[in-house]
């Protein structure tokens, strides 16, 4: 059984949202990227395998839990981007449909230090980049999204910063 890596504390809703195509344009990256929710799942899930193999079980469901939380932020974001007037699909602006995801853009590091270590860049990669975004955002219920959406990825860090702290190389 995973951890929960999510707050406590309630998503804002897509209910309202209209077609806004600029707001549309800067939360993109985040959804199906290198650097976006898709990658960052199925980088957790592939890193949970690794430690598990290695019988790190608690470690492996805390980065199970991540991905998990990484899911609700895709689904979220999915939501997010047909309400302002997109088809979700898995690429870099799904209103062209162009720029398909890869995941060749997994970390499948050689150790485990350095798959927290890569984890552990993403998600104040992640954090950063949505910071980003808030600055250019004028869509104040979309603002609202993104910035729950980085509290969870504050406690990711948290989370990875005390296992890379315990971790024995």
């Amino acid at each position: 059984m995973s951890k929960s890596m999510i707050l406590d504390s309630p998503y804002p809703t897509t209910d309202g949202i209209k077609n806004d195509s600029l707001s549309l344009q800067i939360i993109s990256p985040a959804y199906a990227t290198s650097v976006g929710e898709l990658n960052a799942i199925l980088q957790y899930v592939y890193h949970s395998f690794c430690f598990y193999k290695h019988g790190l079980k608690d470690y492996a469901e805390t980065l199970m839990g991540i991905a998990k939380a990484e899911m609700i932020h895709l689904d979220i974001l999915g939501k997010t981007i047909f309400a302002l007037g997109a088809a979700p699909v898995f690429a870099q602006y799904p209103l062209t449909g162009f720029n398909f995801y890869s995941a060749k853009y997994v970390s499948y590091s050689n150790t485990l230090k350095n798959m927290l270590e890569d984890d552990l860049i993403g998600e104040r990669r992640a954090i950063a980049d949505y910071n980003k975004m808030l600055k250019c955002l004028k869509n104040r219920q979309v603002s609202d999204i993104i910035a729950r959406i980085v509290e969870d990825e504050k406690l990711h860090v948290s989370a990875l910063e005390e296992i890379l702290k315990e971790f024995k190389c």
